[in-house]
């Protein structure tokens, strides 16, 4: 029996590289490109407007970040739209395949961290640091954590629920927080998995709790 494609659109914007029916070489139609899952990584929070985009990836051009944005919204992952008066500027949005990704960029995170080549004294961006932490929480060292965590790097904001072993964080001011770690994404991510001082970031509110969170996140063991 002769399989009927679900939908005419949306479309790739381009040729196809494999032409295979394989879901994981569909993956990489959509976001196989250099950039592509990065760009849906920085996404994951909510929208956010080009020049946003392209400070969460300071190595790429804005040439291609535009060819990157048109192929994502030609493949349905995502979308742009104008935020409403007074701000009235045009943003770019996850769709729901969009967001549906944040699962495999979480495996392919977990599983890359086990190469000997991982070096996560990189720099990184603050969706990166925020998608990690839902990505290497360990929820029985988590266990017994009732608490809203904060975070700002410079003009961005970050309030994460922390409960029941899981962890969700979405962008906003952590007002309600009971515990707000400042600086910038990449002295977080020495403190937390580099083992650098805790005193080496800000830290406001719970001391005992700042102390205890971040050792939650421990990076898996490598694999020669």
């Amino acid at each position: 029996m002769k399989l009927e494609n679900a939908t005419e659109q949306p479309k790739l914007a381009r040729a196809r590289w494999y032409d295979d029916a394989c879901g994981t070489a569909m993956a990489l139609e959509l976001v196989g490109e250099r950039w592509s899952l990065l760009i849906v990584r920085e996404l994951m929070f909510g929208p956010r407007r080009f020049g946003e985009l392209k400070t969460g990836l300071p190595g790429i051009s804005a040439n291609v970040l535009t060819q990157r944005l048109e192929g994502l919204e030609s493949s349905g992952i995502l979308m742009r739209r104008k935020l409403p008066p007074p701000a009235s500027v045009q943003v770019y949005e996850l769709t729901r395949l969009g967001y549906a990704a944040e699962t495999v960029i979480k495996e392919l995170g977990r599983w890359a961290a086990q190469s000997p080549l991982h070096d996560p004294t990189l720099p990184l961006s603050a969706a990166s640091i925020m998608l990690s932490f839902r990505t290497m929480l360990d929820a029985e060292r988590a266990r017994g954590i009732d608490a809203v965590i904060g975070f700002r790097f410079g003009e961005e904001a970050f309030r994460a629920q922390l409960s029941g072993g899981e962890i969700r964080i979405a962008r906003g001011e952590p007002d309600d927080a009971a515990l707000v770690f400042s600086g910038t994404p990449v002295e977080l991510a020495a403190v937390v998995y580099g083992g650098a001082p805790l005193d080496t970031i800000g830290v406001e509110g719970d001391g005992a709790l700042a102390a205890r969170f971040v050792t939650l996140f421990p990076l898996p063991d490598k694999l020669a």
